[in-house]
């Protein structure tokens, strides 16, 4: 049974609870947001990573991910569909336990909130099919409106990009931020503007569909992790991940997704740690 509340942008998807009611929960409820249940959040706008199928069902690797560890954490998965730029500071006021939507780890948010790396992924600028204005290299998006979801890793690297552009003499890229990646793919379509920006799997799946292509990708690659609210369920779920790495589950996973899995034990970067 799938339940739905949406209010202020915010969507909840509450997953069965039947692989949970025989085990015992590895994470005790005071280390959760709501008893017995792994809050996750996500913004499924991200083919094939993170999506919502025509049916209305969450798909993807992520989820694929997030249900597994919630199933041997003993705890049931639920899912808050949330824009991105909201994750940090609601992980940071517990409305959830773990953000589970490919946010890029870095030193500063390490700081901030203990990280899992899991995968590695790198960004593209995506372009109408045909490549019409024969995007080549960074330097080509000089003046150009170029759109990025608010407040993630690809709008911070679009900036540096932007930077890179401006010291060489050339015109700012006009950057123009979206609530979410699917709202900027849909500016692109309608002629908004002329490129986009977002993680590799995710402007190949739309190549794939025949709207866009990719007309630079392999940019910036960098580890991407989950986020904890606490020390404790971070250690429960670093636990979790190296049992799968150890069974094979993590791979087969990643491969799947064409994905390039994590070498080595998997461990918690983040404050005193």
């Amino acid at each position: 049974m799938r339940t739905l509340l949406i209010a202020a942008g915010l969507t909840l998807f509450v997953l069965p609870a039947a692989a949970q009611t025989a085990c015992k929960p590895a994470v005790a409820d005071s280390e959760l947001v709501k008893p017995g249940t792994l809050v996750m959040s996500t913004n499924p706008t991200l083919p094939p990573m993170q999506f919502v199928d025509s049916s209305g069902q969450l798909k993807g690797m992520r989820i694929t991910l997030g249900n597994e560890i919630a199933k041997r954490l003993c705890l049931t998965p639920e899912y808050v569909r949330i824009e991105f730029s909201a994750m940090i500071p609601g992980l940071q006021a517990g409305r959830w336990d773990l953000i589970n939507t490919g946010i890029f780890w870095t030193e500063e948010r390490a700081k901030m909130m203990p990280m899992i790396n899991y995968e590695s992924q790198a960004i593209s600028i995506s372009v109408t099919k045909g490549n019409p204005l024969k995007i080549a290299k960074p330097e080509d998006l000089s003046g150009r409106p170029v759109g990025v979801e608010l407040g993630g890793f690809e709008e911070r690297k679009l900036r540096e990009l932007d930077k890179m552009v401006v010291a060489k003499g050339l015109k700012p890229i006009e950057i123009k931020t979206f609530d979410n990646f699917a709202t900027a793919y849909q500016a692109l379509r309608a002629g908004q503007t002329e490129a986009s920006v977002a993680i590799d799997p995710t402007a190949a799946e739309y190549a794939k569909r025949g709207d866009f292509e990719r007309a630079l990708h392999g940019l910036f690659p960098t580890p991407v992790a989950l986020a904890m609210k606490s020390k404790t369920l971070s250690e429960a779920v670093v636990g979790v991940l190296n049992d799968m790495q150890k069974d094979g589950s993590y791979k087969k996973l990643m491969d799947e997704y064409g994905l390039l899995p994590n070498d080595g034990a998997f461990k918690v970067n983040g404050p005193g740690m």
